[in-house]
């Protein structure tokens, strides 16, 4: 029984990823230039990037490269240990 509701599960994640990446596609075609993200956008986007680690992240990043957004998260936890009261602070690029 835990094994037919455990696959059920995967299966819907499954196709919920496989929605967002079409929509993802889809709306990255129709946006020209790039896009202009917020520091908070940087920080979410790069908090869950570091939860999803590199090589998924390389399958699924489409506002930014995954070394890019993976910098971002660098930045994010340096400025959290550097006193800083803006933990948002400096993530351009």
């Amino acid at each position: 029984m835990l094994a037919y509701i455990t696959g059920t599960v995967d299966q819907e994640l499954l196709v919920r990823n496989e929605y967002l990446a079409a929509e993802n596609r889809i709306l990255k075609a129709q946006v020209k230039g790039r896009l202009l993200l917020s520091e908070a956008d940087k920080a979410t986007l790069a908090e869950i990037a570091h939860r999803l680690g590199r090589k998924a992240l390389e399958e699924v990043a489409a506002t930014a490269m995954p070394d890019t957004i993976l910098g971002w998260y660098r930045k994010l936890i340096a400025n959290k240990f550097d006193g800083s009261e803006d933990e948002f602070l400096d993530l351009k690029g």
